[in-house]
């Protein structure tokens, strides 16, 4: 279980994810060793999984984003675990989600721009295992991308 100081840090840790340890136990009015610890148990955890650069594709040249809903062939026993497998060699694959209901999985696809991304999906997508339908969302714009979480 988090106590108040676990949710302090971890609080003022997704605020400011630049923060050094010693500036993160700092403005957690807690020692270095201290904030260290405590860091130290939730990543044992798994409370933690980890620390990410966060770079904006857009930078680096990728200007279109896709999302593709996929329903999967479920005559097929293996057919989730055998698309999931394929579509994480996809580089340009971003994320991955599975849902219950009628849409099975959910990609996201980078590319840069519309020429790419039709290469992508002639060449990667649609070579996946067992689709049954696929429905693309192009992004227009990104209005709110969080993920922390309100501590």
């Amino acid at each position: 279980m988090l106590d108040d100081l676990d949710r302090r840090i971890l609080r003022i840790w997704q605020a400011e994810t630049y923060l050094s340890p010693a500036e993160l136990a700092e403005r957690c009015a807690v020692s270095p060793g201290k904030a260290a610890r405590r860091i130290t148990r939730m990543q044992d955890a798994g409370v933690i999984e980890g620390i990410s650069a966060l770079v904006d594709w857009t930078m680096l040249g990728y200007s279109v984003e896709v999302s593709l809903r996929i329903t999967l062939d479920k005559t097929v026993a293996r057919a989730f675990d055998d698309f999931l497998v394929a579509a994480r060699e996809v580089p340009e694959v971003t994320e991955i989600q599975t849902f219950l209901g009628r849409v099975d999985v959910r990609l996201n696809i980078i590319a840069r721009d519309m020429a790419h991304y039709q290469d992508i999906y002639r060449s990667r997508i649609l070579t996946l295992p067992h689709i049954a339908e696929i429905e693309a969302l192009m992004q227009i714009a990104r209005i709110k991308a969080e993920e922390a979480l309100p501590l």
